[in-house]
């Protein structure tokens, strides 16, 4: 019997209260609940393990724990519970991400025994829109890739990681697992770029998407061809994709520094709702 808090590994057969949860913010869980519904809650599958906090026997937080570390309708007390089993596990994971809040406690918590951090992006703004750029047209020449242009689009790809994360994603194995997510999302149509003459001027990926929220990602601009616009005209063109085909709520969150990209977004539509933050291994 669960004592009055308890914290453990949800079991495949709790999916539907996991959903429940996830269900709360789908925009902010859009990232957790895309995977779940994937993989449901089977560790192998899911490519982590699925802690839940629960109260008097209700679900009430989870947080994802595999290659990133993430809270998920975190309380001040959950955050504590989460922090001291992982602190016992031993870091595993490569980031913490989530809600500015709870991410940022559950990393005081930690900070002591993984500390120090490579990087800390305390304050990444979280924008949502649920229609169609009234402002921007969307650039005409933005499409979807094909799964016989994955070695045209991989080198964007690889610009935009090192350039976002300061590392390359080709450090360590080679670069296979990120291989392998860039041609998934490829496969399965949601990866965009406009390309001229072989070059890859913009691109972007919509990333978790579940019925309710997706996300965009990997924003990127050849350096030659900034400041012409690309960007906005890019984004409008995968917002339009994103709202016609995948979710009704459409997000993205960006660095708070980067106020380039914020005023290209909020010009596409784009409105801040929320913060995320991200502490980098």
């Amino acid at each position: 019997m669960l004592t009055t808090t308890t914290i453990k590994v949800l079991e495949p057969g709790e999916l539907d209260a996991a959903l429940t949860v996830l269900d709360r913010d789908p925009v902010a869980n859009a990232f957790v609940a895309a995977r779940v519904q994937v993989a449901g809650l089977d560790p192998w599958r899911l490519g982590g393990e699925m802690w839940g906090w629960y109260v008097g026997g209700r679900l009430e937080s989870l947080c994802y724990a595999g290659a990133n570390l993430v809270p998920v309708c975190a309380t001040p007390e959950a955050v504590r519970g989460f922090a001291e089993r992982a602190r016992r596990q031993g870091r595993r994971c490569s980031s913490i991400v989530g809600p500015a809040g709870p991410t940022a406690a559950l990393w005081s918590l930690l900070e002591p025994h993984w500390g120090p951090a490579r990087e800390i992006r305390a304050n990444q703004p979280l924008m949502v829109t649920r229609a169609p750029s009234a402002d921007v047209a969307p650039d005409p020449y933005v499409r979807r890739i094909r799964k016989d242009e994955l070695d045209l689009i991989m080198p964007a790809c690889v610009a935009m990681f090192t350039e976002e994360v300061g590392i390359s994603p080709l450090a360590g194995d080679g670069g296979l697992l990120y291989q392998a997510r860039v041609a998934e999302l490829v496969g399965a149509g949601r990866s965009f770029a406009r390309i001229e003459d072989g070059t890859v001027l913009f691109k972007a990926e919509i990333g978790a998407a579940t019925p309710l929220a997706c996300q965009i990602q990997g924003v990127w601009v050849d350096p030659a061809h900034r400041g012409k616009g690309f960007s906005e005209t890019g984004m409008a063109a995968v917002l339009r994709y994103a709202l016609n085909d995948v979710a009704p709520a459409v997000s993205l969150y960006v660095n708070d520094y980067n106020a380039a990209a914020r005023a290209a977004y909020r010009r596409v539509g784009f409105a801040e709702v929320g913060a995320f933050m991200s502490v980098l291994f």
